[in-house]
């Protein structure tokens, strides 16, 4: 375990980190890609993550080895390969596609407020994970995620919800990750002890 710090994210061993931001008390686990994406506060991915073109809210768990944001490639013309656009790598006198990249960076996945985004889960480019949501283990997720459900397999389908529909809209009223570290300090005992209920009727 390692102590999280407000002004700097905890960078683990052998990461590749580029054009990317991160806010108080985040984390990334050795060995990820992280790539055009932000970090929300509180948020954090464990080992062997590849990240691409991703705006992750605050209090996002991230299990090891999971996928956000994968690039495609252009079916629609001749050849699949990067040589199209990663031209530069093959001759010294070719450029790379700008408006290939361009378009790539573009196409940003949003991952919402405290969700758990289960090992090895791969969430495609221009999907929307709802607050509160669950990926499940192993998961491909190609369609948006509602607010506090669950989905798992592949393709991802809803599994349930995690709370009702009505309890869902009031904790997410309540925006509890939008408070201070105070006073997410203060109520600690509630968020562990309290029913959804209970914490609901105390903080609504």
């Amino acid at each position: 375990m390692v102590k999280l710090l407000e002004k700097k994210a905890i960078i683990h061993a052998d990461c590749e980190i580029n054009g990317s931001k991160f806010g108080k008390y985040t984390e990334v686990g050795c060995g990820s890609i992280i790539l055009n994406s932000n970090f929300g506060d509180y948020s954090y991915c464990t080992r062997y993550c590849d990240i691409a073109n991703t705006e992750i809210k605050k209090f996002s768990n991230i299990a090891s080895f999971v996928r956000i944001g994968p690039t495609d490639h252009p079916m629609e013309k001749a050849s699949l390969h990067h040589f199209l656009y990663r031209s530069n790598d093959y001759w010294d006198e070719k450029k790379i596609d700008e408006q290939f990249f361009k378009k790539r960076f573009s196409r940003k996945t949003i991952i919402g407020h405290d969700t758990w985004i289960g090992h090895g889960a791969i969430i495609k480019p221009e999907i929307v994970i709802g607050d509160g949501a669950i990926v499940g283990a192993g998961s491909v997720v190609t369609k948006n995620v509602e607010d506090y459900t669950i989905v798992a397999g592949n393709p991802a389908k809803t599994i349930r919800r995690r709370f009702s529909e009505k309890v869902a809209i009031q904790l997410s009223g309540i925006q509890w990750w939008n408070w201070s570290h105070k006073e997410l300090g203060s109520a600690l005992d509630d968020f562990r002890n309290l029913s959804i209920e209970d914490f609901i009727e105390k903080y609504k």
